[in-house]
């Protein structure tokens, strides 16, 4: 096997790597080293150990990468692009110079703004290209959700604003490391409980704090089940984020990108506000967005 072109995906935790050919992928592998175990010289070794066996002998092969890789702690920092701008651009890729002769190695930058609010994104602009490219004229809204859930307004195959939100994090630390802890499930769901909770937040955001501390109570005085306080914990959160988001979705068409397990909820709670949302996949997104950016 002889790949054209190679993509990667490196994010924080894994790197994901994708042989392309002229019908699309030919082979995929990856790895848990993320760009946080990693130390700057680490970065090559980790790439060649996943792509290693895909790059003939004598020859350059063209490598696209994207995400944390090309932060100020990943292995060659790409400095944003402002908004508003096409969301990927060939002629803001950033040369890695590497050891091993046979990569032809560039990273994409992320993209930054200043007003109204600072924010930044890395990789997340190639899922909206991708996004972009599998439905070529949206305009509207695309809704990332994750760790670090992002809302963009496109328009004209521009990023025009953005903005994120720390759902998945707040979700991740409430649950594991706050004292709801001794009432949140680690797995189940109660859908009608999640679908109550981002009500109450949707319409009074200012009372998410006490609504919090209100799962703990439930459970001590109570007799709310483990898997009950696990959706109401993200349904809270999930309502506060749509409360903050609104002038993003109100009256939009909205893609979610993301795992089907990662945007349900969010299908879900917009659902419920009759806005419809069409859930596109993260992996088939990047793919694209860096297909998209190399012309093929």
């Amino acid at each position: 096997m002889t790949p054209d072109w190679i993509a990667v995906d490196w994010g924080t935790t894994h790197l994901r790597a994708y042989a392309m050919g002229p019908d699309g992928v030919l082979a995929e592998g990856g790895s848990p080293k993320g760009m946080s175990a990693l130390a700057p010289g680490d970065f090559e070794a980790a790439l060649l150990e996943v792509i290693g066996d895909w790059l003939p002998a004598g020859q350059m092969t063209e490598v696209l990468a994207c995400g944390m890789v090309g932060a100020r702690q990943g292995w060659v920092e790409a400095p944003y692009r402002a908004v508003p701008c096409a969301p990927v651009a060939r002629d803001g890729l950033c040369r890695v110079a590497t050891q091993d002769a046979r990569l032809d190695l560039r990273i994409v930058p992320g993209l930054c703004q200043t007003r109204p609010a600072a924010d930044v994104m890395r990789g997340e602009e190639v899922q909206i290209a991708g996004a972009l490219a599998v439905r070529p004229g949206f305009d509207g809204v695309i809704c990332l959700p994750g760790t670090h859930s992002k809302w963009v307004q496109v328009s004209a195959g521009e990023v025009v604003s953005f903005q994120t939100f720390m759902t998945g994090e707040l979700f991740a630390l409430l649950s594991a490391q706050s004292v709801l802890r001794h009432s949140i499930a680690a797995t189940g769901w109660d859908a009608e409980a999640f679908a109550a909770a981002v009500s109450e937040t949707l319409s009074r955001p200012e009372r998410l704090a006490a609504r919090l501390f209100g799962l703990r109570a439930a459970g001590l005085v109570g007799d709310q089940a483990p898997e009950t306080a696990r959706a109401r914990l993200s349904g809270l959160l999930i309502g506060a984020e749509l409360a903050a988001a609104r002038p993003y979705w109100l009256g939009q068409a909205v893609l979610l990108v993301g795992s089907e397990a990662t945007c349900a909820p969010y299908a879900a709670a917009l659902t419920a506000q009759a806005v419809p949302a069409e859930t596109l996949p993260a992996g088939a997104c990047t793919i694209a967005g860096l297909s998209k950016l190399r012309g093929t």
